[in-house]
C-alpha cells in the first residue's frame, strides 16, 4: 500500500502573531504568556504508543524553556526592543508545538502510525525553528545572570544537536500494518495472532477502544484534502472494523432510537423537516423544482422509479441534487442550541461511495463471512444478539456490506430471530434482526430477496402484528414501506390482509415513531388503485381521522390519496372527515391546509350537494377559505378559489353551473395532483 507523502496532521493550526498578541502587548505580559504556554506543553504526557522519543525530547526542551522564562519574570530583567519580535515568534512556534502534540495524542492511532515519518519531520522542523530563534536571540544585550546564561546555552545546544528519527519498532509496526492491508486487498485472511499483536502495541485492546479509533479515523477523513488520502483512511477503517469483530467480539447492542427520541422532544421548525419523511433533515438538497428534501429520502424516491417532485407533482427536468448548505448550517445551529446530535449522511456517503477502497471492501467481506459463521454455529441468544447488531450496523452504513451479506445468505439467518418466541425472551434481538432486514432492503436487489426467500416476508409481517416492542413494529412497517417502492411488490403487499390490518392497528395504537412509519407504509400502498378499495374496507378513513390530531400532515395526505383514487365508497367514507378537514383549514400547517383543501375539493366534486352542505355548515368556513386564497402556494390558492366557488354555487342552488364547475375542478385536480410521500 502506497502512502501519500502528506505532512501530519493534515490540518495546520499554525497561528499568526495577531491571533494571540495585541499590539500593546508588553514584554512582561508576553513573557508571562510564554511561561504559561511552555508549562502547558511540559505538563503533557508523552505519546505512549508511538513516537515516544520525539515527544519526550520536545517536552524536555520546553520544560527547560519554562524555567528560563520563569527566571526572567522573577528577576524582572529589562530587555531591548529587539527581543520582543523574537519572543513573539517563539510564542507562535510553541503554540504549533502544542497543537502537534495534542493532535498526535488525541487523533487516530492508526493514521498516526501510517503518517509517522511525516510526523517525525514535523517535530524535527519545529525543533530546528526553535534552534534558529535561540541563535538570533540578542543574548549579549540582555543582562542575565551566569546561571540563566548557562541554561540558555544548554537549551540552544540541545536544539541544535537534536536528531529526530523514526524509532525502529515504530517503523516495523508500520510495515506490518501496510503489509496486512496489501494482503487483505488480495482477499487473504490476516493471521489473527499478528493482528492482535499490532492492535496490542497500538493500545487498541478492546471493542470500545476500536470503536473510538474508527470514530477518530472518520474525523481524520474529513480533514484530508485529496481522494488518495481519504481512500487510505477508509482502508484503515475497514481493518479496524474487522479486527474489532474477530479479536474482541461483537459490540454490546444498544438501541438507535435514542437520537429520534431526543429530536421528537424538541419542536422541529417546519422548514427543517423533509417533506417526504417529515423527519429533521440531516443533509438537505435542492431538487430541479426548487423544493428541498433530505438527500436519503429523495434519492430513494428517484431510485424507486419516480420522475416527479413529491411536493409539487411537477415532472423533473433532471435528477441532479444540489446541497442546500445554507439550510444545513441553520439546522446544525438549531441542533446545537437544542443539544441534539447533528450528523448527516455525508460521512457514510464518503465512506461508502466516493472513497471505496479494495482493502476496505475485502475487509468487509471477511467480516461478513466471520459473522455468518458465528450465526451458523449453535450459540446463545445473547451471543447472537451481538452479531446481529453488528450486521444491522454494517447494513446501515455500507453498500458493499449490504450486497455481500445477501449473497452469502445472511437474510435467511436473520429470519430465525423474528419469531414471537425470540421477542418474548430477548426483545432487543428481534429489534436488531428486523432492523438489519430493513437496512438490507435499501439495496434494490435485496427487496427481491425479502419478497422471494421463504419465510422472510412472513417473519416481517409477524413482527409488524405482534412484535415485542414498538421499535420492532415500527421497523417492520418501515421494511414494508421500503419494499413497496417496487410497483409489483406494492400490489402484492396490498393483497395481503395481514399487512393492511397490521399497519392499521399500528397507526392507531403505536407510539409516535411507529404511527408515522405505519402511515408512510399505508400511503405507499395507496398508490395502487386496487389496494385503495381494500384499505377503505379495512377502515383507513376512520384510522387516519383517529390520528389526524397528532400527525395531521401524514393523515390528511393519505386521505387526499384515498378520495382522489378511490371510488364511491371512499368518498362516502370521507363524509365524517369533512369537519376535521375544516378544522385543519383553520389551524393546520401550510402543508396540511393544502392537502385538506385538495381533499375537500375532491370530496365535494365526487359526493355532490350532501358533501357540500356538510362543508358549508362549518362556522365561518367562507371567511377561512377566503383568507387562504391570499396565502400559501399557487396550488393552495387555486384549490381555495375552487372550494369557495363550490360553496357559493351550492348556496345559490345553481345545479347546472355546479356541474360545469365540477368539470373545471376535475381538470385542475388532474393537472396539479400531488404524489404520495416516500422515505
Amino acid at each position: 500500500m502506497t502512502v501519500s507523502p502528506q505532512i501530519f496532521p493534515p490540518r495546520k493550526r499554525w497561528p499568526s502573531a495577531g491571533a494571540f498578541l495585541a499590539p500593546s502587548f508588553s514584554h512582561h505580559k508576553l513573557l508571562h504568556s510564554l511561561l504559561i504556554l511552555s508549562q502547558e506543553i511540559s505538563s503533557l504526557n508523552p505519546i505512549s504508543f508511538l513516537l515516544k522519543p520525539n515527544s519526550l525530547s520536545v517536552i524536555r526542551k520546553t520544560s527547560l524553556l519554562a524555567i528560563f522564562f520563569d527566571e526572567l519574570l522573577r528577576n524582572q530583567i529589562p530587555f531591548p526592543s529587539s527581543t520582543f519580535l523574537c519572543f513573539e515568534e517563539m510564542y507562535i512556534l510553541l503554540q504549533r508545538v502544542k497543537n502537534l502534540m495534542e493532535d498526535c495524542a488525541n487523533g487516530s492511532r492508526m493514521w498516526l502510525l501510517i503518517q509517522a515519518e511525516s510526523v517525525v519531520s514535523s517535530f524535527h522542523e519545529l525543533t530546528l525553528q526553535l534552534s534558529t530563534l535561540l541563535d538570533i536571540f540578542p543574548l549579549e544585550h540582555v543582562d542575565l545572570s551566569d546561571d540563566i546564561q548557562e541554561l540558555f546555552t544548554l537549551i540552544r545546544k540541545q536544539c541544535f544537536q537534536a536528531k529526530c528519527s523514526l524509532d525502529p519498532s515504530d517503523y516495523n509496526l508500520r510495515h506490518k500494518v501496510l503489509t496486512m492491508l496489501d494482503r487483505i486487498k488480495k482477499e487473504i485472511v490476516p493471521d489473527h495472532s499478528k493482528l492482535a499483536e499490532i492492535f496490542d502495541k497500538l493500545g487498541l485492546q478492546n471493542s470500545s477502544s476500536c470503536k473510538e479509533e474508527m470514530e477518530s479515523l472518520e474525523d481524520e477523513m474529513q480533514n484530508q484534502i485529496d481522494h488518495k488520502s481519504k481512500s487510505e483512511v477508509v482502508a484503515l477503517i475497514g481493518l479496524v472494523r474487522y479486527a474489532k469483530c474477530v479479536l474482541y467480539g461483537a459490540s454490546t447492542p444498544t438501541s438507535d432510537h435514542g437520537r429520534e427520541k431526543v429530536v421528537s422532544e424538541a419542536i422541529v421548525p417546519p422548514d427543517f423537516r423533509c417533506p417526504i419523511s417529515l423527519e429533521l433533515m440531516r443533509d438537505p438538497v435542492v431538487l430541479a423544482t426548487g423544493q428541498t428534501y433530505n438527500r436519503e429520502s429523495i434519492t430513494l424516491w428517484i431510485e424507486s422509479g419516480h420522475n416527479t417532485c413529491p411536493k409539487t407533482g411537477q415532472t423533473l427536468s433532471h435528477t441532479n441534487l444540489i446541497s442546500n448548505l445554507a439550510l444545513k448550517n441553520l439546522i446544525g445551529m438549531w441542533c446545537r442550541e437544542q443539544k441534539i446530535p447533528f450528523e448527516s449522511m455525508e460521512n457514510n456517503q464518503k465512506l461508502d461511495g466516493v472513497m471505496r477502497n479494495k482493502a476496505a471492501i475485502a475487509a468487509t467481506k471477511m467480516m461478513v463471512s466471520f459473522f455468518v459463521n458465528e450465526l451458523s454455529i449453535s450459540q446463545s441468544l445473547e451471543a447472537a444478539n451481538g452479531v446481529v447488531y453488528e450486521l444491522r450496523t454494517l447494513a446501515k452504513t455500507n453498500s458493499d456490506g449490504r450486497a455481500y451479506m445477501a449473497e452469502v445468505g445472511v437474510i435467511p439467518l436473520l429470519v430465525r430471530y423474528l419469531g414471537s418466541d425470540v421477542g418474548s425472551e430477548l426483545p432487543n434481538l428481534q429489534v436488531n434482526a428486523v432492523t438489519a432486514i430493513l437496512n438490507l432492503s435499501i439495496l434494490e436487489a435485496n427487496k427481491t430477496r425479502i419478497m422471494e426467500i421463504d419465510g422472510v416476508l412472513n417473519g416481517v409481517i409477524e413482527v409488524l402484528r405482534s412484535g415485542a416492542t414498538w421499535e420492532a413494529k415500527a421497523n417492520a412497517a418501515a421494511t414494508i414501506f421500503s419494499v413497496s417502492g417496487v410497483h409489483s411488490y406494492r400490489k402484492q403487499l396490498g393483497r395481503k390482509t395481514r399487512v393492511i390490518k397490521g399497519l392499521m392497528d399500528l397507526a392507531k395504537s403505536g407510539n409516535m415513531c411507529s404511527k408515522k412509519d405505519a402511515l408512510m407504509a399505508i400511503l405507499s400502498l395507496a398508490w395502487d388503485r386496487e389496494t385503495i378499495g381494500r384499505l377503505v374496507e379495512a377502515g383507513v378513513v376512520e384510522t387516519v381521522m383517529e390520528v389526524v390530531n397528532v400527525l395531521p400532515e401524514e393523515a390528511v395526505t393519505i386521505l387526499e390519496m384515498v378520495v382522489k383514487k378511490g371510488g364511491i365508497l371512499a368518498t362516502a367514507a370521507a363524509y365524517n372527515a369533512i369537519k376535521k378537514l375544516g378544522m385543519l383549514l383553520r389551524e393546520g400547517s401550510d402543508a396540511a391546509r393544502e392537502s385538506a383543501m385538495a381533499t375537500l375539493v375532491t370530496i365535494c366534486r365526487k359526493g355532490g350537494s350532501e358533501m357540500v352542505a356538510e362543508l358549508a355548515s362549518i362556522c365561518e368556513i367562507e371567511r377561512i377559505i377566503w383568507e387562504l386564497m391570499g396565502s400559501g402556494t399557487i396550488r393552495s390558492r387555486r384549490k381555495a378559489a375552487t372550494l369557495l366557488r363550490i360553496i357559493r354555487r351550492w348556496a345559490a342552488s345553481l345545479d347546472g353551473e355546479f356541474v360545469d364547475m365540477n368539470t373545471t375542478a376535475t381538470a385542475i385536480i388532474t393537472s396539479s395532483s400531488r404524489p404520495a410521500f416516500a422515505r
